[in-house]
């Protein structure tokens, strides 16, 4: 199953009764965006409490930690998300924050029928795909039946040696002047992983807010990867959530999962780890 489904592909699907679809629109308004509209049936999740387990300190994991699997299973139970469920997953901001983070989070739980609404919620209403501002009631069962993530991470002391060897690479996703360290609106410190390549996770989209097509994005990706499999293949953003977007990006391509470092420059930059600064 591709990653990403179209508005027009998920209008056809709408009746499907094995279909969840879920609201990641995050930021301070974000429930109150989903209470006053939001796609006819769908439920929130909210990125701070359900798909992370924030620490009082983001040096030990980063802003936005994994939760323990026990935790994510009983939300996808709340959520009415069985082994046979359809899940489309949308946000506001092209995929670029929490729907691309759950789609990660599903793929690692071993749930392959997940997709994130290329265009987001903006591509669903241009299309006319019902909105309500009704109280959705899930259908609860039993937790998920998964133990542990299934998709590769890797750890800050990992990242450490990786940088220093060839067979891997390290990409940052963030915005060019926050690699570049001209800014850096979020964390304590600008810079970059010293050794990580930026490739800025919006060169992943068309103008129009999209996915760039599996042919462009393969093209983009396979010169920059160098033939590295993905297990050698690190992304990381800011707290490990927009990181999530490049993966879909790869995955689409054809390319696979890379590995994650959920940590990311939230957790790197407050460890008195080497940082990097310009191009």
């Amino acid at each position: 199953m591709s990653p990403l489904i179209s508005a027009t592909e998920l209008t056809a699907i709408l009746n499907n009764e094995k279909l969840v679809l879920i609201d990641a629109r995050s930021g301070p308004n974000a429930r109150a965006k989903y209470e006053k509209e939001h796609l006819a049936g769908s439920m929130f999740v909210d990125l701070d409490k359900d798909l992370a387990d924030i620490k009082p300190d983001a040096a030990n994991g980063g802003r936005h930690p994994l939760p323990e699997p026990e935790k994510f299973a009983e939300l996808l139970g709340r959520l009415g998300i069985a082994h046979n469920s359809h899940l489309v997953v949308y946000d506001d901001m092209s995929g670029a924050n929490a729907a691309s983070r759950f789609w990660w989070m599903l793929r690692a739980a071993g749930h392959s029928t997940v997709q994130v609404l290329d265009g987001g919620y903006q591509a669903a209403v241009a299309a006319g795909i019902p909105v309500s501002s009704v109280k959705e009631q899930a259908k609860q069962v039993d937790p998920y039946p998964f133990k542990a993530w299934e998709l590769p991470t890797i750890t800050i002391d990992e990242v450490a040696k990786a940088v220093h060897d060839p067979d891997y690479l390290v990409v940052d996703v963030r915005d060019a002047a926050r690699y570049r360290g001209e800014t850096e609106p979020i964390d304590l410190i600008a810079g970059h992983i010293h050794g990580a390549v930026n490739i800025p996770f919006q060169s992943n989209l068309a103008q129009d807010g999209t996915y760039l097509s599996p042919e462009a994005l393969r093209e983009k990706y396979a010169t920059a990867l160098g033939g590295r499999d993905m297990e050698h293949v690190v992304v990381h953003c800011g707290s490990g959530v927009t990181a999530c977007h490049t993966a879909l990006a790869m995955d689409y391509a054809g390319l696979g999962i890379p590995t994650l470092y959920v940590g990311s420059w939230s957790e790197w930059s407050r460890n008195d780890r080497p940082i990097g600064t310009g191009a």
